[in-house]
């Protein structure tokens, strides 16, 4: 077991005590980096940049050589799962993702196959260890995927919607086919995530980033029950330390209580959430990630250290806070405004943890 010289996330999720906040920013590893930007020119696409394992790596670790962050999250991508699938995924630039093949019936939830995460998806283990080679203990690395229902939101309306007319029909018409689909995303999601355990992620985030597009009945029968069968097949214990699980529902603060019973050890949280009356909903039961606003970022520095300021306030003194943005970093911000964000949550709230 290479010992971490930075465990500061973990132990913060732990609720230990941490000498600072720690802080890392979702899509830390992205086009906003121009060093980032000449590795996917040279790659050709973005697939071929996620399919190679020495370059996964190096994009993973080039905001560390940036920023004074306290983890790393593997350079991937969400929909690698319904790619595995055969739905043939391909971003059309300025639209985002696209697949060409649907999800719209039950011959096409039965057709889609049984993935085995260590075959099917072998290129994202490779960089998993790969990058945990080379981080040598730096930091903990973060393993990910996208929750089952905003997976399925992608499979059934073909790529990014606004309405999400599609599914929610299917919904409607054919919940019955909807819950296959689900399930089935449910075992992939949970075989992906354990195999990125096991090639060296030490802690995994489930991205539930269309789960806020449903009501609440909704939301519980048809995201979060599913995250909760994910998060009761996760391996827990690996490489002699706890693996834990952070669940990001984007526009989820209405459910908070419900999500701190789902098994995850962190919930993270969006902009839109006073992250310290989240923690008196919460209490002890889970850690709590975010949330600063990304938009943030393009603000002069002053106004960045405030914010960051009111934050760390609003959730007291005391372990538990991951710092981190409510969502990922934006495309055209200047890295300059990210270092000014990370080295502010590390300076200002040393005095939030005296022990």
């Amino acid at each position: 077991m290479t010992q971490l010289k930075n465990d500061r996330l973990l132990r913060a999720i732990a609720g230990e005590p941490v000498d600072a906040t720690p802080v890392w920013m979702m899509r830390q590893a992205g086009r906003y980096l121009p060093e980032y930007r000449a590795l996917r020119e040279k790659a050709g696409s973005f697939m071929a940049l996620c399919q190679n394992a020495d370059w996964a790596c190096e994009v993973t670790i080039q905001p560390l050589e940036r920023f004074d962050l306290d983890a790393a999250i593997l350079f991937s991508d969400i929909l690698t799962i319904p790619d595995a699938m055969g739905l043939g995924l391909y971003f059309e630039p300025g639209e985002g993702p696209v697949f060409q093949h649907r999800v719209t019936s039950k011959a096409d939830v039965d057709a889609l196959p049984e993935l085995d995460a260590e075959t099917d998806l072998g290129y994202v283990m490779r960089a998993v260890s790969t990058i945990r080679r080379e981080l040598n203990g730096r930091v903990p690395l973060i393993g990910f995927s996208g929750s089952p229902w905003t997976l399925a939101t992608y499979m059934v309306e073909g790529g990014s919607s606004k309405d999400f007319r599609g599914i929610k029909r299917l919904m409607m018409e054919s919940p019955e086919v909807l819950e296959a689909l689900l399930d089935k995303l449910a075992k992939a999601v949970t075989d992906y995530l354990n195999a990125q355990i096991r090639a060296g992620a030490q802690v995994v985030q489930i991205f539930d980033t269309w789960g806020g597009a449903l009501s609440p009945h909704a939301y519980q029968a048809f995201s979060l029950r599913y995250m909760q069968r994910i998060i009761d097949g996760l391996i827990r214990e690996h490489d002699g330390r706890r693996v834990p699980a952070i669940v990001f529902t984007k526009n989820g603060g209405q459910w908070l209580e419900t999500m701190a019973d789902c098994g995850a050890d962190c919930l993270g949280l969006d902009w839109t959430t006073n992250i310290g009356t989240a923690r008196q909903r919460v209490g002890d039961r889970v850690a709590l990630q975010g949330n600063l606003d990304p938009s943030t970022l393009y603000a002069p520095d002053d106004v960045i250290r405030s914010e960051v300021q009111r934050i760390l306030a609003e959730w007291g003194q005391g372990s538990g806070h991951v710092f981190n943005l409510g969502h990922g970093v934006h495309l055209d911000v200047d890295p300059d405004k990210a270092k000014v964000f990370v080295d502010a949550v590390h300076e200002l709230s040393q005095d939030y943890h005296q022990f």
